[in-house]
């Protein structure tokens, strides 16, 4: 067999195996605060910048609207954010962290360094797999 077909050699299954173990690790402190890894990320861009539009959301975190939009309707659910008609164009929704959506960024901020305790890597190794990474997805 040739070794190119051998799934031990396959850049996609390991980048598959590596953000399955990602997500495990993440999910057993999410879980503790009701949300999804999904929902972590929409709050990961709001916290950075608040008040955005849908539009935006799904390019910076590559999501469609169909996707997007039923995660965005248990947010709000929630009470993680509200969704209101864009002032400028009617057409836009505009995406904005509630009081309880703010709040819950203290309350992850361990979360990155616990999850960096769990994996066998140096920050040297750590800064250089984010740099492949980047340039994986940017080209």
């Amino acid at each position: 067999m040739d070794s190119n077909l051998k799934l031990d050699n396959q850049l996609c299954f390991k980048i598959y195996s590596a953000e399955k173990k990602m997500m495990k690790l993440y999910r057993a402190y999410l879980d503790e605060l009701g949300i999804t890894y999904s929902q972590y990320l929409v709050l990961l861009v709001l916290w950075e910048k608040d008040a955005i539009s849908v539009k935006e959301l799904g390019k910076k975190l590559m999501l469609d609207s169909g996707t997007l939009t039923p995660m965005l309707k248990r947010m709000e659910t929630n009470q993680l954010i509200t969704r209101s008609r864009s002032k400028k164009d009617e057409r836009s929704v505009v995406i904005t962290l509630t009081p309880k959506g703010k709040d819950l960024n203290k309350q992850v901020e361990c979360i990155p360094n616990k999850f960096l305790e769990k994996v066998s890597l140096n920050t040297d190794e750590l800064k250089a797999l984010s740099e492949l990474l980047t340039k994986l997805v940017v080209n």
